[in-house]
């Protein structure tokens, strides 16, 4: 029952002024994201493209979870992983319709980026990643916009709820 209460909450809270801000900031994030990887996607050929000594674009098509882990080419496996992820942003959503403002942020930052990575899964069957950064012959994991935004929202996250107590 308190779960179809919290529905109807967020069915209220959908329309309301104060979260019109924090559902274009999750829009913005997700297009940004689908920009950069179109523009690499089209454009790409299949050298490294040098950015200067420390970024190179390199196009990896990642079909695990977050640095590649969990990479199968079982499609069960897949559809697995697919399915948490979708279920891991239905349940973002639900926290981000039932909390206050700074989380509602939080939430915003980490579902546009999320979202931006779960379209490439339902559609391309893997995540364009394409930023590598390195230094001589390390090589940091190679990641793409949606990344980036989702380990913002996450360190975000971190530090809100264990080093800044309201």
């Amino acid at each position: 029952m308190n779960f179809l209460n919290n529905l109807l909450i967020i069915k209220n809270q959908f329309l309301k002024k104060e979260n019109f801000f924090y559902i274009i900031a999750i829009l913005v994030i997700f297009f940004f994201d689908r920009v950069t990887k179109s523009k690499i996607i089209n454009n790409f050929n299949e050298n490294t493209f040098y950015v200067n000594d420390f970024i190179n674009f390199d196009l990896i098509w990642n079909i695990g979870i977050g640095f590649g882990l969990l990479s199968s080419h079982s499609s069960l496996v897949y559809n697995l992983i697919t399915f948490l992820i979708g279920s891991v942003i239905i349940f973002l959503i639900y926290l981000f319709f039932t909390s206050k403002s700074l989380d509602k942020l939080i939430y915003s930052i980490i579902i546009g980026g999320a979202l931006g990575n779960f379209y490439d899964r339902l559609v391309y069957k893997g995540v364009p990643d394409f930023i590598d950064i390195h230094y001589n012959n390390f090589h940091w994991f190679t990641f793409n916009v949606a990344d980036i935004f989702i380990s913002i929202g996450i360190f975000i996250f971190i530090l809100r709820n264990y080093f800044i107590k309201s």
